[in-house]
Protein backbone atom coordinates (compact mmCIF):
# COMPACT_ATOMS: atom_id res chain seq x y z
CA UNK A 1 0.00 0.00 0.00
CA UNK A 2 1.28 3.43 -0.84
CA UNK A 3 2.51 5.66 1.93
CA UNK A 4 0.14 8.50 2.77
CA UNK A 5 1.81 11.89 2.59
CA UNK A 6 0.48 15.13 3.98
CA UNK A 7 1.26 18.59 5.17
CA UNK A 8 0.39 17.56 8.58
CA UNK A 9 1.04 16.32 12.01
CA UNK A 10 0.65 12.61 12.53
CA UNK A 11 -2.49 11.75 14.50
CA UNK A 12 -1.41 11.41 18.12
CA UNK A 13 -4.67 10.44 19.81
CA UNK A 14 -7.45 8.07 18.83
CA UNK A 15 -10.01 10.87 18.86
CA UNK A 16 -8.31 12.53 15.88
CA UNK A 17 -8.62 9.44 13.66
CA UNK A 18 -12.23 8.52 13.00
CA UNK A 19 -14.50 6.95 10.48
CA UNK A 20 -17.50 8.86 9.24
CA UNK A 21 -20.07 6.78 11.05
CA UNK A 22 -19.15 5.77 14.54
CA UNK A 23 -15.92 7.44 15.59
CA UNK A 24 -14.01 4.14 15.59
CA UNK A 25 -10.27 4.80 15.34
CA UNK A 26 -8.72 3.92 11.98
CA UNK A 27 -5.21 2.42 11.69
CA UNK A 28 -2.56 5.12 11.50
CA UNK A 29 -0.53 4.84 8.28
CA UNK A 30 3.02 6.02 8.03
CA UNK A 31 3.10 9.69 7.18
CA UNK A 32 5.82 11.47 5.24
CA UNK A 33 6.30 15.23 5.05
CA UNK A 34 4.82 16.96 2.04
CA UNK A 35 7.32 17.70 -0.74
CA UNK A 36 7.08 21.41 -0.10
CA UNK A 37 7.43 21.10 3.67
CA UNK A 38 4.07 22.81 4.08
CA UNK A 39 2.82 24.12 7.38
CA UNK A 40 -0.46 22.54 8.54
CA UNK A 41 -1.37 25.67 10.50
CA UNK A 42 -1.14 27.98 7.49
CA UNK A 43 -4.27 30.17 7.85
CA UNK A 44 -4.59 30.37 4.09
CA UNK A 45 -5.62 26.73 3.95
CA UNK A 46 -6.60 25.58 7.42
CA UNK A 47 -10.00 26.28 8.93
CA UNK A 48 -10.05 26.94 12.63
CA UNK A 49 -13.21 26.84 14.72
CA UNK A 50 -14.66 30.26 15.48
CA UNK A 51 -17.02 29.66 18.42
CA UNK A 52 -18.18 33.26 18.56
CA UNK A 53 -19.70 32.87 15.11
CA UNK A 54 -22.37 30.52 16.40
CA UNK A 55 -24.30 33.44 17.86
CA UNK A 56 -24.25 35.69 14.82
CA UNK A 57 -27.76 36.85 13.86
CA UNK A 58 -27.15 36.46 10.11
CA UNK A 59 -27.68 32.70 10.25
CA UNK A 60 -30.30 31.01 12.40
CA UNK A 61 -32.62 28.03 12.53
CA UNK A 62 -36.15 29.28 11.97
CA UNK A 63 -38.03 26.05 12.55
CA UNK A 64 -37.96 22.28 12.38
CA UNK A 65 -39.45 21.02 9.12
CA UNK A 66 -39.73 17.34 10.10
CA UNK A 67 -38.89 15.03 13.01
CA UNK A 68 -38.88 11.28 13.59
CA UNK A 69 -36.71 10.51 10.56
CA UNK A 70 -34.12 7.73 10.40
CA UNK A 71 -30.73 8.63 8.89
CA UNK A 72 -32.03 11.00 6.16
CA UNK A 73 -29.29 11.15 3.53
CA UNK A 74 -30.40 12.61 0.17
CA UNK A 75 -32.63 15.65 -0.29
CA UNK A 76 -33.69 17.41 -3.49
CA UNK A 77 -36.54 19.72 -4.48
CA UNK A 78 -39.12 19.26 -7.23
CA UNK A 79 -40.10 22.30 -9.30
CA UNK A 80 -43.28 22.68 -7.20
CA UNK A 81 -41.26 22.97 -3.98
CA UNK A 82 -41.88 19.43 -2.70
CA UNK A 83 -38.76 17.87 -1.21
CA UNK A 84 -37.74 14.29 -1.97
CA UNK A 85 -35.85 12.70 0.93
CA UNK A 86 -34.05 9.35 1.13
CA UNK A 87 -33.45 7.39 4.34
CA UNK A 88 -30.25 5.39 4.11
CA UNK A 89 -31.13 2.55 6.48
CA UNK A 90 -34.88 2.10 5.96
CA UNK A 91 -34.59 2.32 2.12
CA UNK A 92 -37.59 4.66 2.15
CA UNK A 93 -38.18 7.56 -0.24
CA UNK A 94 -40.27 10.36 1.28
CA UNK A 95 -42.07 13.36 -0.18
CA UNK A 96 -42.25 16.40 2.07
CA UNK A 97 -43.79 19.84 1.76
CA UNK A 98 -43.18 22.52 4.37
CA UNK A 99 -45.99 22.34 6.91
CA UNK A 100 -46.91 18.74 6.09
CA UNK A 101 -45.80 15.42 7.50
CA UNK A 102 -43.42 13.31 5.38
CA UNK A 103 -45.19 10.84 3.11
CA UNK A 104 -43.63 7.59 1.94
CA UNK A 105 -43.69 7.25 -1.84
CA UNK A 106 -41.55 4.12 -2.18
CA UNK A 107 -39.23 1.63 -0.56
CA UNK A 108 -36.32 0.75 -2.84
CA UNK A 109 -35.86 -2.92 -2.06
CA UNK A 110 -32.71 -3.19 -4.19
CA UNK A 111 -30.82 -1.17 -1.57
CA UNK A 112 -28.72 -3.14 0.92
CA UNK A 113 -27.97 -0.91 3.94
CA UNK A 114 -24.86 -1.80 5.95
CA UNK A 115 -22.75 0.59 7.99
CA UNK A 116 -22.36 3.70 5.75
CA UNK A 117 -23.96 2.15 2.66
CA UNK A 118 -27.61 1.93 1.62
CA UNK A 119 -30.01 4.35 -0.05
CA UNK A 120 -27.96 7.52 -0.43
CA UNK A 121 -28.20 10.47 -2.84
CA UNK A 122 -31.13 11.76 -4.88
CA UNK A 123 -31.35 14.23 -7.76
CA UNK A 124 -34.26 15.67 -9.70
CA UNK A 125 -34.06 15.71 -13.48
CA UNK A 126 -33.50 19.24 -14.85
CA UNK A 127 -36.32 18.39 -17.27
CA UNK A 128 -38.64 17.07 -14.55
CA UNK A 129 -41.57 19.11 -15.89
CA UNK A 130 -41.53 16.93 -19.02
CA UNK A 131 -39.84 13.66 -17.99
CA UNK A 132 -40.93 13.37 -14.29
CA UNK A 133 -37.71 11.50 -13.47
CA UNK A 134 -35.79 11.10 -10.21
CA UNK A 135 -32.27 9.69 -9.88
CA UNK A 136 -30.91 7.76 -6.88
CA UNK A 137 -27.54 6.42 -5.72
CA UNK A 138 -27.75 3.18 -3.77
CA UNK A 139 -25.77 0.21 -2.55
CA UNK A 140 -26.96 -3.24 -3.61
CA UNK A 141 -25.60 -6.66 -2.65
CA UNK A 142 -23.27 -6.45 -5.68
CA UNK A 143 -22.26 -2.81 -6.14
CA UNK A 144 -23.06 0.86 -5.82
CA UNK A 145 -25.16 2.12 -8.70
CA UNK A 146 -27.15 5.00 -10.12
CA UNK A 147 -30.79 4.30 -10.92
CA UNK A 148 -33.73 6.32 -12.16
CA UNK A 149 -37.49 6.13 -11.76
CA UNK A 150 -40.50 8.16 -12.76
CA UNK A 151 -42.58 9.95 -10.13
CA UNK A 152 -46.20 10.81 -10.84
CA UNK A 153 -46.73 12.91 -7.72
CA UNK A 154 -48.07 9.95 -5.79
CA UNK A 155 -45.80 6.92 -6.12
CA UNK A 156 -42.43 6.03 -7.56
CA UNK A 157 -42.32 3.94 -10.72
CA UNK A 158 -40.09 0.92 -11.44
CA UNK A 159 -36.38 1.28 -10.70
CA UNK A 160 -34.13 1.33 -13.78
CA UNK A 161 -30.35 0.98 -13.32
CA UNK A 162 -28.37 3.32 -15.58
CA UNK A 163 -24.83 2.98 -14.17
CA UNK A 164 -23.72 -0.14 -12.32
CA UNK A 165 -20.41 -1.60 -11.19
CA UNK A 166 -19.33 1.19 -8.83
CA UNK A 167 -17.31 -0.56 -6.08
CA UNK A 168 -19.13 -0.95 -2.75
CA UNK A 169 -17.93 -1.20 0.81
CA UNK A 170 -19.19 -0.93 4.35
CA UNK A 171 -17.53 2.50 4.41
CA UNK A 172 -16.45 5.16 1.89
CA UNK A 173 -19.26 4.71 -0.63
CA UNK A 174 -19.59 8.35 -1.72
CA UNK A 175 -23.18 8.70 -2.85
CA UNK A 176 -23.93 12.33 -3.68
CA UNK A 177 -25.69 13.26 -6.95
CA UNK A 178 -25.91 16.73 -8.52
CA UNK A 179 -26.94 17.98 -11.94
CA UNK A 180 -24.60 20.56 -13.41
CA UNK A 181 -25.43 23.63 -15.50
CA UNK A 182 -24.48 21.49 -18.50
CA UNK A 183 -27.43 19.18 -17.82
CA UNK A 184 -25.20 16.21 -16.97
CA UNK A 185 -25.28 14.23 -13.73
CA UNK A 186 -22.25 14.36 -11.43
CA UNK A 187 -21.77 11.38 -9.10
CA UNK A 188 -19.42 11.12 -6.12
CA UNK A 189 -17.92 7.74 -5.27
CA UNK A 190 -15.66 6.50 -2.47
CA UNK A 191 -12.67 4.16 -2.51
CA UNK A 192 -14.38 1.72 -0.11
CA UNK A 193 -11.32 1.66 2.15
CA UNK A 194 -9.09 0.38 -0.67
CA UNK A 195 -6.82 3.40 -0.92
CA UNK A 196 -5.13 2.47 -4.19
CA UNK A 197 -8.49 2.41 -5.96
CA UNK A 198 -8.56 6.23 -5.97
CA UNK A 199 -5.60 6.30 -8.39
CA UNK A 200 -6.74 3.35 -10.53
CA UNK A 201 -8.06 4.66 -13.87
CA UNK A 202 -9.98 1.41 -14.42
CA UNK A 203 -11.94 1.65 -11.14
CA UNK A 204 -14.99 3.87 -10.61
CA UNK A 205 -14.36 4.16 -6.86
CA UNK A 206 -12.60 7.20 -5.41
CA UNK A 207 -13.76 9.41 -8.26
CA UNK A 208 -16.26 12.02 -9.36
CA UNK A 209 -18.19 10.74 -12.37
CA UNK A 210 -20.02 12.72 -15.07
CA UNK A 211 -22.76 10.93 -16.99
CA UNK A 212 -25.77 11.58 -19.18
CA UNK A 213 -29.28 10.91 -17.95
CA UNK A 214 -28.98 7.50 -19.66
CA UNK A 215 -25.87 6.66 -17.63
CA UNK A 216 -23.40 7.00 -20.50
CA UNK A 217 -20.10 8.91 -20.28
CA UNK A 218 -20.94 12.57 -20.86
CA UNK A 219 -19.46 14.40 -23.85
CA UNK A 220 -16.03 15.99 -23.25
CA UNK A 221 -15.10 13.66 -20.40
CA UNK A 222 -11.30 13.24 -20.12
CA UNK A 223 -11.68 9.75 -21.58
CA UNK A 224 -14.68 9.71 -23.95
CA UNK A 225 -15.31 6.07 -23.09
CA UNK A 226 -15.26 6.56 -19.31
CA UNK A 227 -17.63 8.30 -16.89
CA UNK A 228 -14.65 9.51 -14.79
CA UNK A 229 -14.39 13.30 -14.43
CA UNK A 230 -11.80 13.58 -11.63
CA UNK A 231 -9.66 11.13 -9.66
CA UNK A 232 -7.75 10.78 -6.41
CA UNK A 233 -10.66 11.12 -3.98
CA UNK A 234 -11.10 9.31 -0.67
CA UNK A 235 -14.81 9.77 0.03
CA UNK A 236 -16.70 12.73 -1.45
CA UNK A 237 -20.16 13.23 0.07
CA UNK A 238 -20.84 16.83 -0.98
CA UNK A 239 -21.21 18.34 -4.46
CA UNK A 240 -22.33 21.90 -5.26
CA UNK A 241 -22.11 24.33 -8.15
CA UNK A 242 -21.52 28.01 -7.45
CA UNK A 243 -23.08 30.95 -9.32
CA UNK A 244 -20.41 30.71 -12.04
CA UNK A 245 -21.07 27.01 -12.63
CA UNK A 246 -17.91 25.90 -10.85
CA UNK A 247 -18.14 22.49 -9.15
CA UNK A 248 -17.01 22.12 -5.53
CA UNK A 249 -16.69 18.94 -3.46
CA UNK A 250 -16.38 18.23 0.27
CA UNK A 251 -14.24 15.22 1.08
CA UNK A 252 -13.50 13.10 4.14
CA UNK A 253 -9.86 12.95 5.13
CA UNK A 254 -8.38 10.15 7.19
CA UNK A 255 -5.94 11.12 9.92
CA UNK A 256 -5.69 14.87 9.96
CA UNK A 257 -7.40 16.95 7.26
CA UNK A 258 -10.83 17.03 5.65
CA UNK A 259 -11.00 18.96 2.39
CA UNK A 260 -12.96 21.40 0.25
CA UNK A 261 -11.87 20.98 -3.38
CA UNK A 262 -12.55 22.99 -6.51
CA UNK A 263 -13.20 20.30 -9.11
CA UNK A 264 -11.73 20.63 -12.58
CA UNK A 265 -11.98 18.30 -15.55
CA UNK A 266 -9.40 15.53 -15.44
CA UNK A 267 -7.62 16.72 -12.30
CA UNK A 268 -6.17 14.34 -9.73
CA UNK A 269 -6.78 15.27 -6.07
CA UNK A 270 -3.99 13.20 -4.64
CA UNK A 271 -5.45 10.55 -2.34
CA UNK A 272 -3.78 8.40 -1.00
CA UNK A 273 -0.50 10.17 -1.82
CA UNK A 274 -1.56 13.31 0.02
CA UNK A 275 -4.04 14.21 2.73
CA UNK A 276 -4.52 17.96 2.61
CA UNK A 277 -2.22 19.98 0.37
CA UNK A 278 0.80 18.21 -1.07
CA UNK A 279 2.22 20.91 -3.30
CA UNK A 280 3.08 18.51 -6.13
CA UNK A 281 2.26 20.14 -9.50
CA UNK A 282 0.55 17.06 -10.97
CA UNK A 283 -2.02 17.00 -8.15
CA UNK A 284 -4.70 19.53 -7.24
CA UNK A 285 -4.52 20.89 -3.70
CA UNK A 286 -7.66 21.60 -1.63
CA UNK A 287 -8.79 25.19 -1.23
CA UNK A 288 -9.67 24.78 2.45
CA UNK A 289 -8.88 22.03 4.94
CA UNK A 290 -10.28 21.25 8.39
CA UNK A 291 -9.03 19.21 11.29
CA UNK A 292 -11.07 16.01 11.30
CA UNK A 293 -12.50 16.78 14.75
CA UNK A 294 -14.05 19.98 13.35
CA UNK A 295 -15.64 18.59 10.20
CA UNK A 296 -16.10 15.07 8.76
CA UNK A 297 -17.91 16.84 5.93
CA UNK A 298 -20.93 15.53 4.09
CA UNK A 299 -23.50 17.70 2.27
CA UNK A 300 -22.60 20.91 0.43
CA UNK A 301 -24.74 23.74 -0.98
CA UNK A 302 -24.12 27.17 -2.51
CA UNK A 303 -26.19 30.17 -1.44
CA UNK A 304 -25.69 33.90 -0.91
CA UNK A 305 -22.16 33.90 -2.28
CA UNK A 306 -21.01 31.13 0.07
CA UNK A 307 -20.64 27.39 0.25
CA UNK A 308 -22.44 25.79 3.21
CA UNK A 309 -21.03 22.49 4.43
CA UNK A 310 -22.68 20.05 6.85
CA UNK A 311 -20.33 18.34 9.30
CA UNK A 312 -20.89 15.03 11.05
CA UNK A 313 -18.20 14.59 13.66
CA UNK A 314 -17.77 18.37 13.87
CA UNK A 315 -21.51 18.80 14.60
CA UNK A 316 -21.70 22.19 12.92
CA UNK A 317 -22.53 24.05 9.72
CA UNK A 318 -19.58 25.67 7.96
CA UNK A 319 -19.87 28.78 5.80
CA UNK A 320 -17.09 29.40 3.26
CA UNK A 321 -16.86 32.53 1.11
CA UNK A 322 -16.38 32.01 -2.63
CA UNK A 323 -15.12 34.75 -4.93
CA UNK A 324 -13.59 34.42 -8.40
CA UNK A 325 -13.14 30.69 -7.96
CA UNK A 326 -11.33 30.99 -4.62
CA UNK A 327 -12.73 29.69 -1.32
CA UNK A 328 -11.77 31.39 1.95
CA UNK A 329 -12.85 32.61 5.39
CA UNK A 330 -14.46 29.45 6.84
CA UNK A 331 -16.82 30.22 9.71
CA UNK A 332 -18.80 27.74 11.80
CA UNK A 333 -22.35 27.87 13.19
CA UNK A 334 -24.50 25.80 15.59
CA UNK A 335 -21.47 24.04 17.10
CA UNK A 336 -22.81 20.98 18.96
CA UNK A 337 -26.33 22.40 19.09
CA UNK A 338 -28.09 19.95 16.76
CA UNK A 339 -25.60 17.08 16.72
CA UNK A 340 -24.31 15.53 13.51
CA UNK A 341 -25.33 17.35 10.33
CA UNK A 342 -25.53 15.27 7.14
CA UNK A 343 -27.03 17.18 4.23
CA UNK A 344 -27.56 20.83 3.34
CA UNK A 345 -29.66 21.96 0.36
CA UNK A 346 -30.83 25.34 -0.90
CA UNK A 347 -34.64 25.48 -0.89
CA UNK A 348 -36.60 27.34 -3.57
CA UNK A 349 -37.39 30.17 -1.11
CA UNK A 350 -33.70 30.87 -0.46
CA UNK A 351 -33.50 29.14 2.91
CA UNK A 352 -31.33 26.13 3.67
CA UNK A 353 -32.70 22.76 4.68
CA UNK A 354 -30.26 20.81 6.87
CA UNK A 355 -30.66 17.19 7.94
CA UNK A 356 -29.31 15.64 11.14
CA UNK A 357 -27.78 12.19 11.40
CA UNK A 358 -27.68 11.45 15.11
CA UNK A 359 -28.46 7.74 15.21
CA UNK A 360 -25.39 6.67 13.23
CA UNK A 361 -23.36 4.16 15.20
CA UNK A 362 -25.07 5.01 18.47
CA UNK A 363 -26.68 1.59 18.95
CA UNK A 364 -29.85 3.31 20.11
CA UNK A 365 -32.85 0.95 19.79
CA UNK A 366 -35.32 3.72 20.60
CA UNK A 367 -37.43 5.77 18.20
CA UNK A 368 -35.69 7.55 15.35
CA UNK A 369 -35.62 11.29 15.78
CA UNK A 370 -33.41 12.70 13.08
CA UNK A 371 -34.86 15.86 11.69
CA UNK A 372 -34.78 18.48 8.96
CA UNK A 373 -34.04 22.03 10.06
CA UNK A 374 -34.80 25.21 8.16
CA UNK A 375 -32.03 27.83 8.28
CA UNK A 376 -32.55 31.41 7.18
CA UNK A 377 -29.79 33.58 5.70
CA UNK A 378 -30.07 37.36 5.94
Amino acid sequence: MKLVASLLLVCLTSTACTTEKDGTPEPSPQVQPAPDGGNPTDPAITARPTPTSTGTPTVKVVRTIATGLEAPWGLAFLPNGTAIVTERDTKRVLALSAGSAPREIATIDEADPREESGLLGVAVSPDFATDATLFFYLTTTQDNRVVRASYDGSTLGPIEPILTGIPKGFTHDGGRLAFGPDGHLYVSTGETGDQDMAQDPAALGGKILRITTDGKPAPDNPDPDSPIWSTGHRNVQGLAFDSRGQLWASEFGSQTFDELNRIEQGHNYGWPLFEGAGGAPQYADPQVVWRTADASPSGLAFAAGHLWMASLRGERLWRVAVKDGVASDPTDFFVGKYGRLRTVVLAPDGKLWVTTSNRDGRGDPGPADDRILEVTLS
